[in-house]
């Protein structure tokens, strides 16, 4: 049974930091590029980073470039994204989605930014 359990969300003041993980079972993980995207109240879904299977290449959304990394370690089956200097409009949903053809979802982890 494939799954994707993310975990790490929560409320934070503007300007601080919050890890997600992301930890993956049921397929094999490390030959999949893995991504995270959030959907903010009464907006769609979006791409917010993406690592390729090896870890080896990276990339952002603008909105979120230099602030946030994501990292993957396949000996743990284990997705992250290291959020820093966290914005109000950061808060959203953040899922966790990976696999053959990207079909595999998580079911999202709250992140909430305010004072």
């Amino acid at each position: 049974q494939v799954q994707l359990v993310e975990s790490g969300g929560g409320l934070v003041q503007p300007g601080g930091s919050l890890r997600l993980s992301c930890a993956a079972s049921g397929f094999t993980f490390r030959t999949y590029a893995m991504s995270w995207y959030r959907q903010a109240p009464g907006k769609e879904r979006e791409l917010v980073a993406r690592i390729t299977s090896s870890g080896g290449s990276t990339n952002y959304a603008d909105s979120v470039k230099g602030r946030f990394t994501i990292s993957r370690d396949n000996a743990k089956n284990t997705v992250y994204l290291q959020m820093n200097s966290l914005k109000p409009e950061d808060t959203a949903v953040y899922f966790c989605n990976g696999g053959p053809l990207s079909r595999y979802w998580g079911q999202g982890t709250q992140v909430t930014v305010s004072s």
